[in-house]
């Protein structure tokens, strides 16, 4: 499912307009990307949890020549999604 299709569903199952749907489909968004942005997790009762998963630097190689070169670390967002959603899922 894409974006304009989460869009008709959410049309479809509340009866507001595109503009509103589409709004409050944004609204969500950014306010879980603002919470892990910030250094907050997103716990969706019933959905799951979105947070933030920090990589350590290390040393890689360039494969071509061998060389040692460093990895910075990075910030990775991830979702771990709750029981109920797990079940619901291997129901269908």
């Amino acid at each position: 499912m894409n974006k304009p299709e989460l869009v008709a569903k959410v049309i479809e199952k509340t009866n507001i307009t595109k503009k509103q749907a589409e709004d409050v489909i944004n609204a969500v968004f950014d306010v879980i990307m603002d919470a892990l942005a910030f250094g907050d997790k997103a716990v969706i009762s019933g959905f799951g949890t979105f947070e933030v998963h920090e990589r350590a630097k290390k040393i890689g190689r360039n494969p071509q020549t061998g060389e040692e070169i460093l990895i910075e670390g990075s910030k990775a967002p991830v979702f771990k999604s709750a029981k109920v959603f797990k079940d619901y899922v291997n129901q269908r």
